[in-house]
């Protein structure tokens, strides 16, 4: 492409604009192992796409886990992924500044968690093009990036768009001493070297497609973050149109700031968030 070619090029992109995501085409666009409710077993096959500037394709991202309404959400973090005021770690750092150990625990359900995020083909579903799977770094080494790190070691570049490898993913539903079930990654197997498609049309889709994790995983407005802070329940008022922002009640088995952080908010420990090494990311994207 000529010099000429290239600058109509970028000019009529940037004319177009970045046209976002329906809510249709977002939920599509996110990968869940989540086993259903009558599965103990099952298994997925994807194959993770090459990024197209050569980067790696563990794309770090923060999240916060935190109990809102009896559910555990995941909440992108604006501090560690935009640089930006993140209300939840400030009440992280808050709590851990007191040295009180009742605080230092309390601090652990406002800590930023690292997370990955990898495009994929998900190999059951490959009419909703390339989605998102997002997982948890495991400090212990023994998480899903670890089973796929030795993997790469063996058998080189498996994003590679002739030769790559399809990945197999073998799930297990287990038990929270509690009795709450999820889903775990047990294995990680590969397939033989194969073409991402044998669709040229296809691959050059699927190989350029420029959306990012950023599309798929929403960021909640600031003021939201410091709601459920204080231990108040976000509910979206469509008259109003934008959030509004409730007392929550021990029903909700919601968690906010303490009386050392915020006024009246209502503190109450998680029980769901789950710490295991391979444990599947089962929530909505959020």
């Amino acid at each position: 492409m000529g010099s000429l070619d290239a600058i109509m090029a970028q000019y009529d992109k940037n004319q177009k604009g970045k046209t976002q995501l329906t809510e249709e085409e977002r939920m599509k666009r996110y990968f869940t192992l989540l086993l259903s409710e009558k599965e103990t077993t099952g298994q997925r096959r994807i194959r993770i796409l090459p990024t197209i500037d050569g980067s790696t394709p563990f794309k770090e991202a923060h999240f916060h886990e935190v109990r809102v309404k009896g559910y555990t959400q995941k909440f992108y973090d604006p501090g560690l992924n935009d640089n930006e005021a993140s209300p939840l770690t400030d009440i992280y750092n808050t709590l851990r500044a007191t040295g009180k150990k009742e605080d230092e625990e309390m601090a652990k359900e406002y800590k930023p968690r690292l997370f990955y995020v990898l495009k994929v083909i998900d190999r059951d579903h490959e009419e909703d093009g390339p989605k998102y799977w997002r997982f948890k770094h495991n400090y212990k080494k023994d998480g899903i990036l670890d089973k796929i790190i030795p993997i790469i070691r063996t058998k080189g570049d498996i994003t590679d768009i002739d030769n790559g490898r399809d990945l197999i993913i073998d799930l297990v539903k287990t038990k929270t001493p509690k009795g709450k079930e999820y889903t775990t990654v047990s294995t990680i197997m590969f397939d033989d070297p194969t073409p991402l498609s044998t669709d040229a049309e296809l691959v050059k889709k699927w190989s350029n497609d420029e959306s990012t994790w950023k599309d798929v995983y929403t960021k909640k407005p600031k003021e939201y973050l410091e709601a459920i802070g204080r231990g108040e329940t976000p509910q979206w008022d469509n008259n109003l149109g934008k959030f509004v922002y409730l007392n929550t009640t021990s029903d909700d088995n919601s968690f906010g700031g303490g009386a050392t952080v915020a006024k009246n908010a209502t503190v109450q420990k998680s029980s769901v968030i789950v710490d295991d090494a391979d444990y599947a990311d089962d929530d909505l994207p959020f």
